[in-house]
């Protein structure tokens, strides 16, 4: 189906990412189908995190329907968010995220959600969200946990509840690794909150094997707020971060992890 502003933004961005000279690798899309209902929920550690998971993903020749803050249909792009068909979220009411997801789903689309719900400051996986295991336990579409890390180097997350949002770094030459990992499996009785701590795990595991690459690791000597704490970065700590992470009361608590909540 022709999708003309889809397009036009897939070209929009390539433009940024060579100006930028912006590298974004992946592994693992063979394992998104070709066709039919998928549910991607993946980390997140900076705002242009779904760029980077669309600018990997084309190869697959699949566009990807993103659930995304509410807020941003309160800018100019909103028309173009809605002629893509991404999904806004209100995190005090996700009722109608969830419905407007189950229908593209129903229509065979690939849907990501972020489960997170935001970025932690200290940039490990922090509470989750039970919707995408939901949708899958009621649409029966395949689970995949995409592991995404190098954003927050061009736009990371601020450290403190008051301080403003950190405006945009643009450095040349950086790195942003995606990893589409295995289908996590959802039974049709399956307990939601059991197989979000699973997801948890995958997420967080997933995330520390890209963070530990030799690309991704700070220099010896170099400030490093956009790495996490307990690899030896400067980010807030796993702790600190949970006054600044504002989790609503129905995530789930983090199970996975250092300074875990359960």
């Amino acid at each position: 189906m022709p999708e003309p502003v889809y397009r036009a933004a897939i070209v929009a961005g390539k433009l940024v990412f060579a100006a930028l000279g912006l590298r974004v690798r992946v592994e693992g899309a063979e394992r998104l189908p070709a066709s039919g209902p998928v549910i991607l929920a993946s980390n997140h550690v900076s705002f242009p995190d779904f760029l980077f998971l669309g600018d990997a993903l084309l190869p697959t020749r699949r566009r990807v329907r993103f659930l995304c803050r509410a807020d941003i249909w309160d800018s100019p792009v909103a028309r173009a968010m809605e002629a893509m068909r991404h999904v806004p979220v209100d995190r005090a009411a996700p009722a109608a995220a969830y419905l407007q997801a189950r229908g593209l789903l129903r229509e065979g689309e690939v849907v990501c959600a972020f489960p997170e719900a935001g970025i932690s400051a200290a940039y490990v996986v922090r509470a989750l969200m039970p919707g995408a295991v939901a949708l899958a336990r009621e649409t029966g579409a395949p689970l995949l946990p995409v592991t995404v890390w190098g954003g927050q180097r061009l736009w990371p997350q601020r450290r403190t509840a008051d301080g403003p949002f950190p405006r945009p770094t643009p450095s040349r030459g950086r790195l942003v690794d995606v990893r589409v990992h295995a289908p996590l499996p959802v039974a049709r009785d399956a307990d939601l909150t059991e197989v979000t701590r699973r997801l948890g795990h995958v997420l967080q595991d997933g995330l520390e094997s890209v963070q530990r690459l030799p690309g991704h690791r700070p220099r010896a000597g170099e400030p490093a707020p956009w790495y996490p704490a307990h690899l030896g970065g400067d980010a807030v700590e796993r702790t600190a971060s949970y006054a600044l992470d504002a989790m609503p009361r129905w995530a789930v608590a983090p199970t996975w992890g250092p300074g875990s909540l359960v």
